[in-house]
């Protein structure tokens, strides 16, 4: 059996219904259609989503641009420049920037950014460093520790 072969059973296809063709073939006149109205006219009715000229729906709703994300991860950041006034081996951690008064305000983990230039030699921990960050900081001749943020 090949896939031109299938045909359906004998006597289940009906030919079409001949609608509009006089008053005496049955469905003659308006077709079934009704009287008047945009349905009952030629060329189909309206596309989805059309509320006769009012403003539909999907253009009344405000557009979505961007999902916020939920439980975004805050970091208390800070460029490598500021880091720069700090004496030479200094162990550099959120509650030594908090007590020197670089940074002011604890808005939860250290993230350390590659702004600026360092030419001092630190110890810095924190939990996060950016790539130019971590490459500025080792090139002075520090080290770089990611400790655990702590999850508030």
């Amino acid at each position: 059996m090949r896939l031109n072969d299938a045909t359906p059973k004998k006597g289940s296809k009906h030919r079409p219904r001949r609608v509009g063709r006089g008053i005496s073939a049955g469905q003659g006149a308006s077709a079934g259609l009704g009287m008047r109205g945009q349905k009952s006219r030629s060329g189909g009715s309206t596309r989805p989503g059309f509320e006769g000229g009012q403003q539909p729906l999907y253009k009344r709703i405000p557009k979505l641009k961007h999902f916020t994300v939920i439980n975004r991860r805050q970091y208390t950041t800070i460029n490598v420049s500021k880091l720069a006034s700090l004496p030479a081996n200094t162990e550099v951690t959120l509650e030594s920037l908090l007590g020197a008064g670089i940074v002011t305000s604890n808005k939860g983990p250290l993230k350390i950014l590659g702004d600026g230039n360092l030419n001092v030699s630190l110890q810095v921990k924190a939990a996060a460093f950016t790539a130019g960050a971590r490459s500025k900081i080792e090139a002075a001749g520090g080290s770089c520790e990611v400790v655990e943020a702590n999850r508030g």
